[in-house]
């Protein structure tokens, strides 16, 4: 079942996703060599809560952690720990809260100071990646033309789209339907209708495109252990555009200062 959402329920998702922005903001400001993603985590649950939402992914299926934080070949579902953050690290942050009963979900990718070229270029290029899936988030295209534009972007640099986990809808849960994957065929999937609101997340490796789960049921890194980047904003499918609920622009302000 797909949720269709009022341009009322879109400005309660647009809140919650605008909370996330300035989360990852607030951790941006943290961010260096030598602090753990524990005291990141700390910090975005904190932010949060004094904004007068919750965590959305503390306690989802058993996750410890506030933040997904997930270093260098992880590529998501990283639980926060006590390794401190090292020089040339990426470390991509997935946050989620939920206020007035809707979620709010993105995630971008940082660098530890100053990181190899083939580090930053993976980064950029991601993120390019997911501003072309979003050109389709439009009334009448469908899922596989977001998946085909991500895929086609990328693969021209020899990287490679991660196919085990998928972006997905959004409302009062979560994940809800439908499936939007970084990959496929344009004309294929979902059709995409007004009032449809979808997290778009490229998770692009360096290597090759197989992961692995390891023993604490949620980390996921690439079986090849290259590096992965991460980057995800919510949308809401209009007529004839795509409206873009979540936004990097706190993070990159903070970004710009450091």
């Amino acid at each position: 079942m797909i949720y269709l959402k009022t341009e009322e329920e879109i400005e309660l998702l647009r809140k919650s996703s605008l909370l996330v922005g300035k989360t990852l903001a607030e951790v941006a400001k943290r961010i260096r060599p030598g602090v753990t993603t524990l005291e990141l985590d700390k910090v975005g649950e904190e932010f949060i809560r004094d904004h007068g939402a919750v965590p959305g992914f503390k306690g989802y299926g058993g996750f410890p952690g506030s933040l997904c934080i997930s270093v260098n070949e992880t590529v998501v579902h990283g639980i926060p720990n006590n390794r401190p953050l090292t020089e040339g690290d990426i470390v991509s942050i997935d946050c989620g809260v939920i206020l007035n009963e809707f979620y709010g979900d993105s995630a971008y990718t940082f660098a530890i100071g100053d990181v190899s070229e083939e580090k930053r270029l993976l980064m950029e290029r991601t993120k390019e990646s997911l501003y072309k899936g979003i050109e389709f988030a439009v009334d009448g295209k469908w899922t596989g033309d977001i998946g085909d534009a991500v895929h086609s972007y990328v693969r021209q640099y020899g990287y490679s789209v991660v196919r085990d986990l998928v972006g997905h809808g959004l409302g009062k849960s979560l994940h809800e339907k439908p499936e939007v994957p970084n990959y496929g065929r344009k004309g294929n999937g979902t059709k995409l209708k007004e009032g449809m609101v979808i997290c778009i997340e490229p998770m692009i490796n360096l290597g090759k495109r197989n992961v692995i789960q390891e023993k604490d049921g949620w980390t996921i890194r690439t079986s090849d252990r290259s590096p992965s980047a991460h980057y995800e904003h919510a949308v809401a499918v209009r007529k004839n555009r795509a409206d873009i609920l979540s936004t990097f622009d706190y993070i990159e302000e903070v970004l710009k200062k450091k």
